[in-house]
């Protein structure tokens, strides 16, 4: 009981009295029983809807042990891939009848995330996805499912950052600098291990490999390291993400290289003002979506569906070299 109309607290005999129904009918549709005729579910969550009513998590995890609600952990949330990511992961989650509820940490310490792991735990959550969940997090010894999102192998990141290789290899560049995110994030890891399979499997030199911290400022920061590489041969950058490929374009332009004319810069993410930098940001974009959805099912124990393979998106700032 928990629906509150007239001053009466509305309870699940008066969702039944009203759609015509027995209680049980209507406790095995708010718990998403299959078998239920469509009709009869209709009749019930109009019910629900016309008198207000609200389901009381706190006594239905007496009776069965669920809250209904899917736990995130979120490490540098302020990030565009982070923010996306729990985003989706609510819409997956309300659309199996689900909340989420949020743990932000900013520490790349596995001790402070752990905390924040068992902080949800302790509210009683079905299971836990990891956003931006660094590489020494453990997934082992806890009571509930815990995955990370984008799966903890990362193979469609790999294959993403793959994407970007192959298109400039077929672009005729032969020597690529890479500038990495940081090596304690597994999504940046992954993004490597793609980049290095491609340049591998195509026959390319990685002409140097960068680190910057996912900013925009980050990539401008070795703006100059990327330019000897220029100076020494390469001709292309495959960037670990679009804020940081932001930031090196500019860096590169400001001392005096055009992009693409003199050097073809790609990211990673497609986030929404890819489009819009000058030039444009040829990138490849990962199905979040899917990726939230899977995950949250996978918590639940319910049937995944795989996500959409990641698409590449050319725009200006990719061309053949010169």
């Amino acid at each position: 009981m928990s629906g509150d109309t007239g001053g009466k607290r509305i309870g699940v005999r008066d969702v039944a009295v009203a759609a015509g129904v027995s209680a049980q009918t209507v406790s095995r549709v708010l718990n998403g029983y299959p078998g239920i005729r469509e009709a009869t579910r209709e009749r019930v969550l109009d019910a629900v809807a016309a008198l207000d009513y609200r389901v009381n998590n706190a006594a239905r995890a007496l009776g069965t042990s669920l809250t209904r609600t899917v736990g995130v952990v979120a490490s540098d949330a302020v990030l565009h891939g982070p923010a996306a990511g729990i985003t989706a992961l609510e819409r997956a989650a309300r659309a199996r009848g689900r909340w989420i509820s949020t743990a932000y940490t900013d520490s790349d310490d596995p001790a402070d995330i752990d905390a924040a792991v068992r902080h949800l735990l302790d509210q009683g959550v079905d299971g836990i996805v990891l956003v931006a969940a660094h590489g020494a997090t453990s997934l082992e010894g806890y009571d509930v499912p815990i995955v990370p999102l984008y799966g903890e192998s990362g193979s469609r990141q790999r294959d993403a950052a793959a994407l970007v290789v192959d298109h400039l290899a077929d672009l005729g560049h032969r020597r690529i600098v890479e500038v990495a995110g940081p090596s304690d994030w597994r999504e940046a890891l992954a993004r490597t291990a793609g980049v290095a399979d491609a340049v591998d499997r195509r026959g390319l030199e990685r002409a140097d490999r960068l680190e910057g911290d996912w900013s925009a400022a980050s990539g401008a920061a070795v703006a100059e390291a990327v330019a000897s590489g220029i100076a020494a041969g390469a001709t292309a950058v495959a960037v670990a993400n679009d804020q940081m490929a932001l930031g090196l374009t500019a860096g590169l332009m400001s001392r005096g290289l055009r992009v693409p004319a003199d050097v073809s810069v790609a990211g990673f993410d497609d986030n929404p003002d890819a489009a819009f930098y000058t030039p444009s940001l040829t990138t490849v974009r990962l199905d979040v979506e899917g990726e939230a959805e899977y995950a949250v099912a996978a918590v639940l124990g319910d049937a995944v569906v795989a996500p959409a393979a990641p698409v590449l998106v050319v725009r200006d700032s990719t061309a053949p070299p010169a």
